[in-house]
């Protein structure tokens, strides 16, 4: 670490301060911006949340109800775009503008004007990808996976505007990742050593090498897309000489690294909270640090278990199945240590806790199901059908979003300088759980049934399995207003909250005053490692 770095972030603590939109618009300071991107994510949370009650409205009951067959698909494609890059991301990124810099006592970003820039780049983004959906023809309605040759010779006009939204997205993924990594290498403060830092931020360091390491695969293919659409090329058109599995490959290269991308910093988070309502120690520190890297490492020679199907041969069928597999120890190492922590500690079930603990639970189901879907012979059974959609809604919902919940709660009174309402956060939780669980949980047995995903209709034997789907996935969205609700009365005020509002937490985030000032650690602080403090008693 440098003192230009400590130097130049003071010097632009100073800088007179802006007001009204502008303050906003052209802010570089770190808590502001990760604001910014965390009532973005909220309100694609929303929309695509939206377009989920679409979908299950159709799917209550066998029969065309509401929408037509075409914009149904256009549903279920802009519903996972939206929620994978319009709304887990950005939030994991938002909580790291937040925090990452508190918890290594760095004053800012180390690019506090790109930090910026990373963040208009995505409601530009959004803002075409959505306005896609009043364009002759529709928006995209190939799935979030976007398979050629579905998305280039069959493909709306809009396409062109999906593809360029990719783009742009991807440059703010790649330009925050750039952030974070010369913020947490260069702009810790001068005692803490890598195997110091919390959790969260390892978690968001190897996070941020993978985006770097994925996102430029993304954009080749988008690329590629974009030639074959309007030039005449034939990457993808297998009249032409082109492969379509190609595209599976390239994408699901990008794409599985992409779901650790969307699950590393939710191990993170819980990994602060388990020992803060432990009142404990993490267990097995290191092996946590060890587990998150050779989860990323692993994450790049898994790929090809989305594609058993296509024809793969029976080595590389070998090869990605026990690939597959061997990515669950790791994991597997990772709900250990935190059943361990939680081991003859002195619990106490603070909302945030609830979600971290439900998160455990449920991703531990998601995670299971991951290992069903790894065996070759029982994936041809399960492929393409609810029971992928049950596995994969496990991981991302009660598993990303239940984490990232989580963070909101245990992270906000430092925020705002109140606790959120405990009772309100308590209902919040129970209708959550509830809901997520009546939505996705019957989704595995009409999967096993052998109900395809992404149709707007289905036989009669489904119905009472969607029915429940619909009735959770309603009860779970509107709780959501539960959230906004807090996080608004909290804002707005409350019980005020100490500098450290829970008894057992530990960190630099909570030596500053709450709320944080907007300018904090101008000198770097004093932090004394895990291993030198005196232990909790």
């Amino acid at each position: 670490m440098t003192s230009n770095s400590y130097s130049s972030a003071t010097e632009h603590a100073h800088e007179p301060q802006l007001r009204g939109l502008k303050r906003w618009l052209l802010t570089t300071n770190h808590k502001e911006i990760g604001t910014l991107y965390l009532i973005f994510s909220l309100t694609m949370f929303f929309i695509g949340g939206t377009m989920a009650l679409v979908i299950r409205a159709e799917l209550f009951q066998p029969g065309l109800q509401l929408v037509q067959p075409e914009f149904f698909n256009q549903m279920t494609t802009m519903h996972g775009l939206i929620m994978v890059f319009g709304a887990v991301m950005p939030a994991f990124v938002g909580l790291a503008n937040w925090m990452v810099p508190l918890q290594i006592g760095a004053p800012d970003m180390a690019l506090p004007r790109l930090n910026n820039f990373s963040f208009w780049l995505l409601p530009l983004a959004f803002s075409l990808l959505l306005s896609s959906l009043f364009m002759e023809g529709g928006g995209p309605n190939f799935g979030w996976t976007f398979y050629a040759p579905l998305s280039t010779t069959y493909a709306p006009p809009s396409t062109n505007f999906f593809i360029l939204s990719i783009h742009l997205a991807g440059i703010s993924s790649i330009l925050g990742a750039i952030n974070i990594i010369a913020t947490i290498l260069n702009m810790r403060t001068p005692a803490m050593k890598l195997m110091d830092m919390p959790l969260f931020v390892w978690t968001w360091l190897i996070t941020a090498f993978l985006l770097l390491a994925v996102m430029p695969v993304l954009a080749g293919v988008v690329t590629m897309m974009l030639l074959d659409i309007n030039f005449g090329t034939s990457f993808f058109n297998a009249a032409g000489g082109g492969d379509p599995v190609l595209f599976q490959h390239l994408f699901w290269f990008f794409g599985h690294p992409e779901v650790y991308i969307m699950i590393l910093p939710a191990f993170g988070i819980a990994s602060m909270i388990v020992p803060a309502f432990a009142r404990k120690r993490l267990f097995g520190y290191r092996s946590m640090v060890y587990a998150t890297a050779s989860i990323a490492i692993l994450s790049f020679v898994v790929w090809a278990h989305h594609m058993f199907t296509v024809g793969l041969p029976l080595a590389a069928q070998l090869f990605f199945m026990y690939a597959t597999m061997l990515i669950a120890v790791p994991t597997g190492v990772k709900v250990f240590n935190w059943v361990a922590t939680l081991f003859h500690g002195s619990i106490s079930f603070e909302v945030p806790m609830l979600f971290t603990l439900a998160f455990i639970v449920q991703f531990t189901i998601g995670g299971l199901s991951g290992v069903m879907l790894a065996i070759v012979p029982a994936d041809y059974q399960y492929h393409d059908t609810y029971f992928v959609v049950a596995h994969f809604h496990y991981v991302l919902v009660p598993g990303a979003v239940f984490a990232i919940i989580a963070g909101v709660y245990y992270w906000l009174p430092k925020w705002t300088g109140y606790y959120p309402d405990e009772t309100l956060g308590r209902w919040h939780f129970w209708l959550s759980v509830i809901g997520v669980n009546l939505t996705f949980f019957p989704m595995h047995f009409s999967g096993l049934a052998g109900m395809p995903r992404r149709i707007p209709d289905y036989a009669l034997q489904f119905a009472d399995f969607n029915l429940l789907s619909s009735l959770g996935g309603f009860l779970f969205g509107l709780s959501q207003l539960l959230l906004v609700w807090v996080v608004v009365r909290c804002v707005r005020g409350g019980k005020p909250a100490p500098d450290n509002p829970w008894e057992g937490a530990e960190g630099l985030e909570w030596t500053v005053p709450s709320p944080a000032p907007l300018h904090t650690f101008s000198t770097p602080p004093e932090f004394i490692p895990e291993r030198d403090s005196p232990s909790r008693a």
